[in-house]
């Protein structure tokens, strides 16, 4: 069950859990959500601003005092009772040794019967270990699609703007879904003072501000969109798929009524430099999708429970910036080592696997792998992904497809005299990527031999000096090929 913030707030404090620390940065809303939740008894607040307050009238109640001197007020068991502290801005003070003993010894007397809560509101979480086991960590929740509406239509009454078609408040909505009020409000301003008025164009600025929150963020990019389906040469049956999702997700309130499951997302494997990459990069353009890179490297921390944060936090990104498609680059890097003693990967993949199973908003995610026998078992059971599609290196046919398409996009008047079927017939084993760099490097070696025109024969001559995949990978190859047939996933390209 999915609990609300307001709901969940009841049950840990009812339950008496210690100290609940609430990952916020609308203050003004978690007060509201606290003021409700707790009732009957006093509630008392440190900030960083005014010191030890009222939480609801936020007038003092001691002058200057500091967070250490407030929290020895609490030693005294009797100071606390029936009370709830509420600790704001002490992500400076929050690795002090005195500030972490003192938090310590008034979770240790509310586990042994002190009637009080602590809860701090951050907008960060940072938890020392000697407060872990204290410590319940809670999440603001998103605002839904029809409280993002009500604050359009109140900043439209509130200026006096003109109404907004129906198509572009839902459009908006949508698009402000993950942003907080606070942020929602700021950007409807700005795109009032650009023009005195809210329209489509004011979109932009909506996806201008979840660029910053990714960029901010530090774990996951925005990818830009240039390439679309039609850059694909070949890949025939992962396009008919990916076209069947996109018609999904564009109809997706019919879909669901009609009892659609909300697609999952899609692993592609195989050979490196073969369209995994392209292909994400065209999925998110297809669905008119911003495309969120997890980045690997970001993703792996060196402390203790580091990466299983950034994993949360990256599916939280994803999440708050729904929809969107969420591309996990080199899957196997992320869980390498499963099935051995590496715990934190056991963590990460649990952590992606309950999300991927239980996730309602529209993140469609797009895996690729170079070679899945680096894979765990869990991650390629039925189900994980609505389908699993291998990608080899491409056929006499896909290979003319992407000569044309490289060709075309750089010497486009050039590609009518040029004779595709001698090219693929002295590139038989060579990747996609290959062929791309073999049509660049022509391109530039008769555009510096002072040439007007680019020929069959400069192509051929940059073949006779290249090798292919095949040959260089060979071994590593045949054994990946193997094990795609065993494992019967399906071949992205036409049969």
């Amino acid at each position: 069950m999915n609990y609300s913030l307001r709901e969940k707030l009841i049950r840990y404090i009812d339950a008496g859990f210690p100290i609940i620390y609430i990952n916020s940065f609308e203050e003004s809303k978690v007060d509201e959500v606290i003021k409700y939740a707790i009732s009957g008894r006093e509630i008392v607040e440190w900030n960083g601003f005014n010191g030890y307050v009222d939480f609801i009238t936020k007038a003092s109640i001691i002058e200057n005092c500091s967070l250490r001197d407030t929290l020895k007020v609490f030693k005294n068991n009797s100071e606390l009772n029936r009370k709830v502290l509420v600790l704001k801005d002490i992500s400076p003070f929050i690795k002090n040794a005195n500030i972490i003993s003192y938090i310590k010894g008034i979770a240790q007397n509310i586990n042994e019967g002190l009637d009080a809560n602590i809860i701090i509101v951050s907008t960060s979480v940072y938890i020392p270990s000697e407060l872990e086991k204290y410590i319940t960590v809670l999440e603001m929740d998103y605002l839904k699609t029809p409280e993002i509406e009500k604050i359009i239509l109140k900043f439209i009454k509130d200026n006096s703007l003109q109404s907004i078609s129906t198509s572009l408040l839902e459009e908006m909505s949508v698009a402000f879904k993950g942003l907080s009020q606070f942020e929602i409000n700021n950007i409807l301003a700005l795109g009032y003072a650009d023009d005195g008025e809210l329209t489509h164009k004011d979109l932009s600025l909506i996806f201008e501000q979840k660029q910053q929150i990714i960029k901010k963020a530090g774990i996951l990019e925005m990818i830009p969109l240039k390439e679309d389906i039609g850059d694909i040469g070949g890949l025939e049956n992962l396009k008919v798929w990916l076209k069947r999702k996109a018609m999904v997700f564009k109809n997706l309130v019919k879909a669901r009524q009609f009892g659609v499951d909300m697609p999952r997302g899609v692993l592609i494997a195989g050979v490196p430099g073969c369209g995994k990459s392209l292909s994400a990069k065209a999925a998110a353009k297809l669905l008119r999708f911003p495309l969120l890179r997890l980045d690997v490297g970001r993703l792996i921390g060196k402390y203790v429970g580091e990466s299983e944060r950034n994993m949360r936090k990256a599916i939280a990104l994803a999440e708050a910036i729904s929809p969107c498609v969420l591309w996990v680059d080199e899957l196997e890097k992320v869980f390498a080592g499963i099935g051995g003693a590496d715990e934190v990967a056991a963590r990460l993949i649990e952590n992606f696997l309950i999300w991927m199973h239980g996730k309602e908003s529209p993140t469609f995610v797009v895996a690729t792998a170079n070679d899945i026998t680096k894979l765990p078992p869990e991650l390629l059971r039925k189900g994980n992904f609505d389908e699993i599609f291998y990608v080899g290196l491409p056929s006499e046919e896909e290979r003319k497809n992407i000569f044309r398409i490289h060709i075309a996009r750089r010497r486009k008047n050039d590609l009518g005299s040029i004779d595709i079927d001698k090219l693929i017939s002295k590139t038989q084993g060579y990747s996609g990527a290959d062929i791309e760099e073999i049509v660049k490097e022509s391109i530039e070696t008769v555009f510096v031999e002072g040439k007007n025109e680019l020929t069959t024969e400069d192509i051929l001559r940059v073949i006779e000096k290249s090798h292919s995949l095949s040959e260089i990978m060979k071994e590593p190859l045949e054994k990946m090929s193997r094990e795609y047939e065993n494992r019967k996933f399906k071949n992205a390209s036409k049969l």
